[in-house]
């Protein structure tokens, strides 16, 4: 809990010179939580707590999430501070990563990894996973998945003839809708607009900057490559390794909170529930803590409800497991000041 980590907040701050902000979203099996627009609120009030100072380092572990929510997310923040600050514990993904972009320096761990920004698209339009009807799970549209089908009839089939290429787009365009396919360049047009402004802060050249954008865009291959420190520093960012005592204030922290959000032990409502007929739960999912203000925590409350149907003979009756969800959103802990 925070109370426990308020002391190493501390030594953290006066080692930076600076106020720190904790942002983690859950990569829990079963309980992913995912960087969202509802963050905004709970974070102004950090914010609003901590005042305009010379310097903010945000500590942020994330799978990823909404675009546009880390854009503003940066740009929030930006509007408290001169300095803006990164440390990379260890998984800091997708949306995670454009966050970085904002900032003026990312300290980054031996295990820390950053990884593409292509987005993918998810619509009522989106192609339906096949076999479960309709109505069901929407597959999402990769950018880079759509370009790379182009690209391949391109350069691996050969084809340049202009009718053919055409045909080839209007056979993809049955399978995802054309106007699915026409938000899948909007939102690659968008990303790299927002990760052009958002690496201002890093001072970089015009060149660097291009190489960093088509390397996170395109270049990487595919959304789960995963760039360590090293690779961040020979693409172009600005990357800081953390000294010996600062390696071991990171890793206390990161450790109790993966202990406090179980996020190394997957969730199985079937184990849970067990032979009981119901269990309630409580998931703490998400934490955005400040010594300032305290902690804001992201809580999944419900219950898990075992219903046993029928089946006809000889098939013995088949067992579900409902989940009735009484409560879901950001609830605020302040700190005890004993």
């Amino acid at each position: 809990m925070l109370k426990k980590r308020l002391t190493i907040y501390k030594k953290l701050e006066e080692k930076q010179k600076s106020k720190l902000l904790v942002y983690i979203t859950s990569d829990r099996r079963g309980l992913e939580t995912r960087i969202a627009q509802d963050i905004l609120s709970p974070l102004t009030n950090h914010l609003d707590s901590i005042g305009d100072v010379d310097k903010i380092t945000l500590f942020l572990y994330t799978r990823g999430g909404d675009t546009i929510a880390a854009w503003t997310l940066v740009n929030l923040i930006r509007n408290f501070c001169k300095e803006f600050e990164i440390i990379i514990p260890f998984h800091c993904h997708s949306a995670g990563t454009l966050i970085s972009l904002g900032a003026n320096q990312i300290i980054m761990t031996k295990q820390a990894t950053l990884g593409p920004i292509d987005p993918s698209v998810n619509g009522p339009l989106n192609p339906e996973i096949p076999g479960l009807g309709p109505g069901n799970q929407k597959v999402p549209v990769s950018v880079e998945f759509v370009n790379a089908y182009i690209e391949m009839a391109k350069r691996e089939l050969n084809i340049r003839d202009e009718k053919e290429l055409t045909k080839i787009f209007l056979s993809l365009s049955e399978k995802i809708h054309p106007l699915a396919l026409g938000q899948v360049y909007r939102s690659n047009s968008q990303i790299k607009m927002l990760a052009k402004n958002l690496l201002e802060s890093q001072k970089l050249t015009k060149d660097k900057k291009e190489n960093i954008i088509n390397f996170l865009c395109s270049e990487s291959g595919s959304h789960d490559y995963t760039i360590h420190r090293d690779e961040a520093q020979r693409l172009g960012l600005k990357i800081e390794k953390p000294d010996d005592e600062l390696y071991d204030l990171i890793k206390q922290i990161y450790q109790d909170i993966e202990n406090e959000l179980q996020l190394t032990k997957p969730y199985d409502p079937k184990v849970l529930i067990g032979t009981s007929d119901n269990y309630n739960y409580k998931w703490r999912r998400a934490l955005l803590e400040s010594i300032a203000w305290g902690c804001d925590v992201y809580i999944s409350e419900g219950v898990l409800e075992k219903q046993v149907l029928p089946a006809p003979a000889p098939n013995p009756p088949r067992i579900i497991i409902q989940d009735n969800r009484k409560k879901e959103g950001w609830e605020h802990e302040r700190p005890s000041r004993k």
